[in-house]
């Protein structure tokens, strides 16, 4: 596989992610039993982004020293479009988890908890599904058009999709669950399992820990091969799928204070799935450069939020 990343690129990296992602479940894992505020959300939501941004510009300056101008502005552009599309497409999935929290009735002060096991469990999910996936596309080259054909499917699915949210309570896993395994009636405090009678019992918690993994799963079947459309160099695709993935946590509750405002994300994120389908199918015949793929995914989510914003100002 083809990459720019060198050991000391991958090193930093790594150092980056392990010393943030320290720093987000020792300290701000632990604030109390009121979660985050959507201030606190916002403030490091900013320090994530900004910390993405800086990482991207140290990479664009290694690579002008090491492989040239042109390299470095075609990688760094490639990172701020798949980390872009990245978080656009987690907004999606984050509405699935304000969902299950609200079906399993798990309050602010617990859902750190889970939140922070999703978040590891997302961050090793991406390193091995992107690592499989570099794998399969250096082998064989015609899945970049599978791909392209599942997005444009899945886009114009989620856009001509129902309004209607779908009943978690009708989720064929959580009935399998809740008939196969002891549950209890009531939530128990943090813990997923608690022994009673000298038989394990798991708690909701446990289970809405279960369909929030499932859930980033399911949701990467449509980031990973997006990114895939942008470069196929595995530390591109790999540094801003983690470094979109590692504010996740702040950005739910920025999303918990904000989640009415913007009712026309969901076709946004459509039509990103179906330019972004169309790029990879047409590849052999229409090349886009990375840089537009850049300026129409930023467009489609300013247009989208912009719009949101006039009409729920208009209702009102």
């Amino acid at each position: 596989m083809t990459t720019v990343g060198t050991p000391m690129l991958w090193g930093a990296f790594a150092l980056i992610v392990f010393t943030m992602l320290a720093i987000d479940l020792m300290i701000q894992g632990r604030r109390g039993e009121y979660g985050m505020s959507v201030k606190q959300a916002a403030v490091w939501s900013v320090i994530w982004v900004s910390i993405s941004l800086t990482f991207n510009a140290g990479l664009w300056w290694y690579l002008t020293k090491t492989t040239g101008s042109e390299v470095a502005v075609e990688q760094s552009v490639a990172f701020l479009t798949g980390y872009l599309i990245e978080k656009a497409l987690a907004v999606d999935n984050l509405f699935v988890w304000l969902m299950l929290f609200n079906y399993f009735a798990v309050p602010a002060s617990l859902q750190r908890r889970v939140l922070v096991y999703g978040v590891i469990g997302a961050i090793i999910l991406r390193t091995l599904m992107i690592f499989g996936g570099s794998w399969l596309i250096s082998q064989f080259d015609w899945l970049l058009y599978v791909f392209g054909v599942f997005l444009i499917f899945t886009g114009a699915k989620m856009f001509f999709g129902s309004e209607e949210q779908e009943n978690t309570a009708d989720n064929p896993l959580i009935k399998w669950l809740q008939r196969h395994l002891r549950v209890t009636n009531t939530l128990e405090n943090e813990h997923f399992l608690v022994k009673r009678n000298g038989l394990w019992y798991v708690t909701p918690l446990f289970l809405t820990l279960v369909m929030v993994e499932l859930s980033d799963v399911i949701f990467a079947l449509d980031s990973i091969p997006a990114i895939f459309a942008v470069t196929t160099d595995p530390f591109i695709v790999l540094t801003s799928n983690l470094f979109a993935i590692l504010g996740l946590r702040a950005m739910y509750f920025l999303l918990v204070g904000m989640a009415e405002k913007f009712s026309l994300l969901k076709y946004g994120l459509a039509v990103i799935l179906l330019f972004i389908g169309l790029k990879m199918a047409m590849v052999d015949f229409i090349h886009i450069p990375v840089a537009i793929s850049l300026g129409v995914v930023a467009m489609i989510l300013a247009v989208t939020l912009v719009a949101s914003i006039f009409i729920r100002q208009k209702d009102n």
